[in-house]
């Protein structure tokens, strides 16, 4: 049998319970300094590529801030309706971020556009336009993103060796090396280069807050097929695969530690003189 052509901007979708469960959410620290960048009592933000909700709960939560929340996948979008159940003031819209229509909701653009993990899914020829398009003079742009890495030397040659076996090479964005490759936080990365080159855009600036949390051998294997890379593999590789991971995780005891990065990018667009 072939296997199916994936879109991976919605290939999370096959798994929507299981990345609701295996992905982290964001640190308090982040969503107080975004708000504070925004500088308003009030705010009507936009979250594009909302998910699960793992970064939309944590602004709904907040008092003054209203969100319209868009996710082009339906089976990601019933999940963060059900999470969302509790907050009459998120409005959820099933639909792209290049093809959606604000005046459909509201006749005036927002005080902050928020993504969470998705905003490189965003056609490069359109986002940032869009960005402006919906967003009011001096309104603020929050992209973020987590990177993990598995703190143990021992296990991660481990976990390596299993990638090895079973891929022509990593992913380029893994949790096997502590700056994978596809990261926007490495140096001169592609966000803050198109932000700054796009010339819309002020204040822009860059935050990073480090965490760490563990996961068992089952928690580690959930995190790993809720990332696109894994979910596109050919089943009978996917499983080969995770199966080999799950026996170094459970030979170095059952879990591991990930250590966690999560990069924030913020910037203003710029006011009308």
């Amino acid at each position: 049998m072939t296997e199916p052509v994936h879109d991976r901007r919605v290939v999370f979708g096959e798994a929507a319970e299981q990345y609701d469960a295996a992905r982290p959410g964001y640190p308090d620290q982040l969503v107080d300094e975004v708000l504070h960048f925004a500088g308003s009592d009030r705010i009507d933000a936009l979250e594009v590529g909302a998910g699960t909700g793992k970064a939309t709960l944590a602004f709904a939560a907040r008092p003054g801030i209203s969100l319209t929340c868009l996710e082009p996948d339906p089976r990601m979008a019933a999940v963060l309706t059900r999470n969302c159940t509790r907050h009459p003031h998120v409005t959820i819209r099933q639909g792209d971020f290049e093809t959606w229509s604000a005046s459909d909701d509201r006749p005036r653009p927002f005080d902050l556009i928020l993504s969470a993990q998705a905003w490189h899914w965003i056609d490069p020829e359109a986002r940032w336009t869009l960005a402006k398009k919906h967003l009011r003079p001096g309104g603020t742009l929050a992209l973020f993103w987590n990177d993990w890495y598995v703190a143990d030397d021992m296990l991660r040659h481990a976990l390596t060796a299993a990638h090895h076996r079973h891929l022509p090479e990593l992913p380029s964005h893994s949790v096997l090396e502590k700056v994978p490759r596809g990261s926007v936080m490495v140096p001169d990365s592609w966000v803050p280069r198109e932000l700054l080159a796009d010339g819309g855009f002020t204040d822009v600036t860059h935050r990073q807050y480090p965490s760490a949390h563990r996961r068992s051998t089952s928690g580690f294997l959930d995190l790993l097929s809720s990332l696109s890379f894994y979910r596109c593999l050919p089943a009978v590789t996917r499983d080969a695969l995770l199966a080999d991971v799950a026996l170094a995780v459970d030979a170095h005891g059952g879990s591991l530690r990930l250590d966690t990065r999560t990069g924030l990018f913020l910037a203003r667009t710029a006011r009308t003189t």
